[in-house]
């Protein structure tokens, strides 16, 4: 992102300030919802539901004032339709979305229906980026969950029945992959 932010201001000044708004919103609502779900294992609907309006407008206009300003190349209009930064925002936040309610189908007490709502706006934010950081993201999340999984069995402050709150690994993932080059 931060790549990303920095093209924007030497190209895109307009979009550089929405995808900074957007970050900074994404920064107050990962802390939020960190704290919320480490304490209560819960996202609440009135925090991410709003995150889907917020991230797609910001992201949305910020795509569609870069791709104002860009100089369309020899391959014309419809070549490389899946690198349009729009279309990722939007199929980023479908396929996370449908990847964390397929995991919730097979295995419903693995996974809440709040880390699935949640997908779906990080996927916003990782679809905007590219293919490659909605993959990183989605990794990242679940290594870091492994991660602290296999650190609380190995103290002993947990078992393989022990429940663990999702969503600030999802959150970590995102804002890891967020900071890869693009």
């Amino acid at each position: 992102m931060i790549h990303r932010l920095g093209e924007l201001w030497q190209h895109t000044p307009p979009a550089f300030w929405l995808v900074l708004a957007a970050c900074a919103y994404f920064a107050v609502m990962a802390v939020r919802l960190t704290v919320i779900d480490v304490r209560h294992h819960l996202l609440p609907n009135r925090i991410v539901f709003p995150s889907y309006a917020v991230a797609g407008v910001l992201l949305l206009a910020a795509a569609a004032v870069a791709g104002a300003g860009s100089v369309q190349g020899p391959a014309g209009p419809l070549a490389g339709l899946a690198s349009q930064p729009m279309l990722r925002v939007v199929a980023g936040a479908a396929i996370l979305w449908l990847f964390y309610f397929l995991l919730r189908l097979v295995y419903p007490p693995g996974m809440g229906f709040g880390d699935v709502k949640l997908a779906g706006v990080l996927g916003m934010y990782l679809g905007y980026l590219g293919w490659g950081h909605l993959f990183a993201g989605t990794f990242l999340a679940f290594l870091l969950g492994g991660l602290w999984s296999v650190a609380l069995l190995a103290a002993r402050r947990g078992t393989l029945k022990s429940s663990i709150p999702f969503g600030p690994f999802m959150l970590a993932g995102a804002a890891a992959a967020m900071l890869l080059p693009a």
